[in-house]
């Protein structure tokens, strides 16, 4: 498990460049006696489909790599599982604060640092564990297992979704993200989105004959936060237990090209979340009318007015009853492993669930690793939870699928 653990976490799988590690899925899954099968993202397939997050890079080549361990031809049925897992990571920029290099799996103690060894990486060499465990002892299914490890989670999740588009769908799915000794019942909504502002460039010399879109963009920005104030106000359950569930990202921004030009054009990209129940439409109206109001104010941006666009997430949020068998079988697993049940939470981010709940009719939570610091400097995965993932996933797929020995 470590093994395949530090060879995924040296594979710098970012986007556009998910195949290194997804060449390390391939091969694991054969060495624990697994046929891998390709489902290659088809971009006219994903983007004909309501669940697709706008994208606008190149998907052909691209795999995700998915096996099925399969039930026996004889003997009383079970129920199916998908294990999920992606692959892909999001960028470990500034490496300059990194202590060590963020592509290489570092070991300290119970922890083991690089980008990805938390989010998620660990949870797919638990779910490779756990099957191989079972295998090992002789064991087999009574309904088919899916393991999928997937591409494109960290911009829109059209790696899963090509995965449901190929037929891959069960009587549950649980997705391996690191959330620690916790299952998932409820995650929110998330939207990308960008705001394009035209100003004037000129020397600087005669600023005052140019208009400078950078500073122009201070505006926009203050009305965005806004309407994230708003949307923190009434704060619907489980959010209710959260005093700022719904957060703007201001995450990238673009503008100008020279120190002694005012800067002619800016390009701010966000992210900001929605309640589960909410329509993205709707969000995406709300942010539309939220820029519209910041240059109304403002009479170069009312002439000139921003431009609004989106590529990458658009997805609505999901939630699972507390009762839902999946979760009191999975906390049942849980709690036999580790001696007390796992905690019931709502996750203020939005993780691959979300596809086959909403639109595969497979209920679906996340269970996984403890991490730190993902998405930030210096990522590390707790090991011992890595095993006790492999074995809570082990134990619930006896419960779920039933086995034969």
């Amino acid at each position: 498990m470590l093994e395949v653990l530090q060879r995924l976490v040296e594979a710098p799988t970012l986007l556009g460049n998910e195949e290194p590690g997804q060449a390390v899925m391939s091969e694991a899954l054969r060495e624990i006696g697994l046929r891998p099968v390709d489902v290659p993202m088809d971009a006219d397939a994903l983007r004909a489909h309501q669940a697709c997050a706008p994208f606008s890079w190149d998907v052909s080549g691209k795999r995700n790599v998915t096996a099925e361990w399969s039930a026996p031809a004889e003997g009383p049925p079970g129920r199916s599982l998908i294990l999920n897992g992606h692959v892909d990571i999001v960028s470990p920029e500034p490496v300059s604060l990194w202590r060590n290099p963020p592509f290489r799996a570092v070991s300290d103690g119970d922890w083991l640092y690089g980008r990805g060894a938390g989010d998620m990486k660990a949870g797919l060499a638990a779910i490779l564990a756990a099957v191989s465990g079972l295998r090992e002892l002789g064991m087999e299914p009574l309904a088919p297992v899916t393991i999928q490890s997937v591409v494109e989670e960290e911009c829109g999740g059209n790696g899963s979704l090509a995965c449901l588009l190929a037929g891959q769908t069960a009587d549950a799915a649980v997705v391996t993200e690191p959330f620690g000794a916790a299952v998932t019942v409820s995650q929110v909504g998330v939207l990308w989105f960008s705001v394009r502002i035209a100003g004037t460039t000129a020397h600087v010399a005669e600023a005052g004959e140019g208009v400078n879109a950078i500073e122009r963009s201070f505006g926009v920005i203050s009305a965005l936060r806004g309407l994230e104030a708003e949307l923190n106000v009434h704060r619907p359950e489980p959010y209710d237990a959260y005093e700022h569930p719904i957060n703007l990202n201001v995450g990238v921004i673009r503008g100008g090209d020279w120190p002694s030009t005012v800067a002619g054009e800016c390009t701010t990209r966000f992210r900001i979340a929605l309640y589960p129940g909410d329509r993205v439409d709707a969000m995406r109206e709300r942010v539309r009318a939220c820029v519209a109001a910041a240059a109304a104010g403002d009479p170069f941006l009312s002439a000139h007015p921003p431009v609004v666009e989106y590529d990458g997430f658009a997805c609505a949020g999901y939630e699972i009853d507390a009762g839902h068998p999946l979760v009191t079988t999975l906390s049942g697993a849980f709690a036999r492993q580790s001696g007390a049940p796992p905690a019931l939470i709502a996750t203020t981010g939005t993780t691959d669930a979300r596809t086959p709940g909403l639109y595969g009719d497979t209920p679906s939570v996340c269970l996984g690793p403890y991490a730190e610091q993902v998405h930030g400097v210096d990522e590390r995965v707790y090991v011992p939870s890595v095993l006790q993932t492999a074995q809570v996933l082990a134990l619930f797929i006896r419960d779920w699928c039933g086995l034969r020995e």
